[in-house]
């Protein structure tokens, strides 16, 4: 009989037959991720620094532009790696699937191909990614269509966070390591993100749409006032 490298995963009688130890030290993968987003904060924020005299002025439009770019490579780049390898992440050693295998501690269903965690995060990677770097660049270029790409992204983040969280909540979080590292700053602090500031964002589209469509409707009643006048 072949024998198999013990897992760390829970739960322990989770079968993972081709898991191997990732070469990278947990300190190391958190280092080079974080240095990742760190560059991609700085490039947005250099770039966003650009249109400070038209449409990303003060600090909250630029924090909003950098959380869609940083949410499209995220979306795009990471989880879209996920939804293509997830088969064979567990054996695999490129610093992408390193770092699944590490935030997998978490949540053993990355590992093991769950229906629901492929078909969430292929939803989130391929539609929500390419989404998130279009709404950034509406917001750069100032287009009309910022608030409802905005208000899309953001309720689709919304509701895949939500359905993550509950999915596995509602089971007992059988493949979440219970050590508080794991359960409260992988699982909970990492995602705590897209729900926080998708709400943020959702009730700022809200706003500025309804804004939008009481001027257009004022706009409308005084143009309709001037046919009538010219009309009598």
């Amino acid at each position: 009989m072949a024998s198999h490298t013990p897992h760390p995963y829970y739960p322990r009688m989770l079968i993972l037959d081709h898991y191997v130890p990732n070469e990278l030290t947990t300190i190391e993968i958190l280092i080079l991720l974080f240095s990742t987003f760190g560059v991609l904060i700085l490039g947005a924020l250099f770039f966003s620094y650009q249109k400070r005299q038209s449409s990303i002025v003060g600090v909250g439009q630029q924090l909003t532009f950098v959380w869609f770019v940083l949410s499209g490579f995220i979306h795009l780049f990471l989880e879209g790696y996920f939804s293509v390898r997830n088969r064979t992440l567990a054996g695999e050693q490129t610093l992408l699937a390193q770092t699944w295998k590490e935030y997998s501690l978490s949540d053993s269903r990355y590992l093991s191909s769950d229906s629901f965690v492929v078909i969430m995060e292929t939803i989130t990677a391929f539609a929500w990614g390419p989404l998130a770097f279009y709404t950034a660049y509406a917001q750069y270029a100032d287009s009309p269509a910022r608030y409802i790409a905005q208000l899309i992204l953001s309720l689709g983040q919304l509701y895949g966070d939500i359905l993550y969280y509950l999915t596995t909540i509602y089971e007992g979080m059988p493949h979440c390591d219970p050590h508080p590292y794991y359960t409260y700053f992988y699982f909970g602090f990492f995602n705590m993100f897209w729900i926080i500031i998708p709400l943020v964002l959702i009730h700022n589209s809200v706003k500025n749409l309804y804004r939008g469509m009481t001027i257009a409707q004022a706009a409308k009643t005084t143009s309709k006032s001037v046919k009538t006048k010219k009309t009598n």
